[in-house]
């Protein structure tokens, strides 16, 4: 058993914010973690840090968090938090990864993916940001969520601003990221790989990422992509029961 007091961070997905984890945390049991949410750069009160790249995250991260702690990061947040846990391995504990994606190996779809984020982008600086939000949640990673999940989803993304988040989709795009398959076999600190059940592409990432990572723990989990917003109960009993 852990420390009753583990440091926990967690990092949120493209478009959320800290506000994201509200529901985990009203699970979590008060004595295992003393939790912290950030924001990312880009996003919600960082909204005006920049310049964005992984590598200011990492710093972000790094500067915002104890000494040594347990990193959770989902979707974005999960490939944020294998830049730290690759970065700093000295100062992560565990990591937990939600619904991540190491990246795109192949260059032409890599590049493919940067021309596409580079259009939404555009999009966030250009029309409504209502009109993207509602376009974001429609497409068919979202597509199964229930109802009030997405109700959920919309209301953090309303705290952001859009300008910023396109600085951020410029910086973050999995386009943008160098992949980073071939590193996993460095990560020695215990990874749990969380997932859910609905989530095909990223089931198929998570038990491909567990055959290359020496410590790895994987979870699935009822729901969709949306797990922090969809079943935080469930994520609250990963993070507890994570070895």
């Amino acid at each position: 058993m852990t420390d009753s007091t583990d440091p926990l961070v967690l990092l949120h997905g493209f478009g959320g914010t800290h506000r994201a984890w509200d529901g985990v945390l009203a699970t979590l049991p008060a004595e295992r973690y003393r939790p912290l949410a950030l924001d990312l750069p880009g996003h919600g009160v960082c909204a005006d840090v920049s310049p964005i790249s992984f590598a200011d995250c990492v710093e972000h991260v790094l500067a915002h968090s104890p000494r040594r702690f347990v990193l959770c990061g989902y979707s974005l947040g999960g490939r944020v938090a294998l830049h730290v846990g690759l970065e700093a391995p000295e100062r992560v504990a565990r990591l937990v990864l939600i619904g991540a994606n190491p990246g795109i190996e192949d260059p032409a779809e890599r590049a493919a993916r940067l021309r596409a984020d580079e259009l939404l982008a555009q999009r966030l600086e250009q029309e409504p940001f209502e009109e993207f939000i509602e376009s974001w949640r429609t497409q068919p990673l979202f597509a199964s969520d229930p109802p009030e999940v997405g109700e959920l989803a919309r209301a953090d993304q309303r705290r952001n601003d859009p300008v910023a988040l396109a600085a951020g989709m410029r910086g973050l795009s999995v386009g943008a990221m160098e992949p980073l398959w071939d590193r996993l076999g460095e990560l020695e600190m215990p990874v749990c790989l969380v997932v859910g059940e609905r989530d095909g592409k990223f089931l198929a990432l998570a038990w491909r990422m567990a055959a290359l990572i020496a410590d790895a723990q994987l979870e699935i989990l009822p729901g969709g992509h949306g797990l922090p917003l969809e079943n935080p109960a469930g994520v609250a009993r990963v993070l507890v029961g994570a070895r």
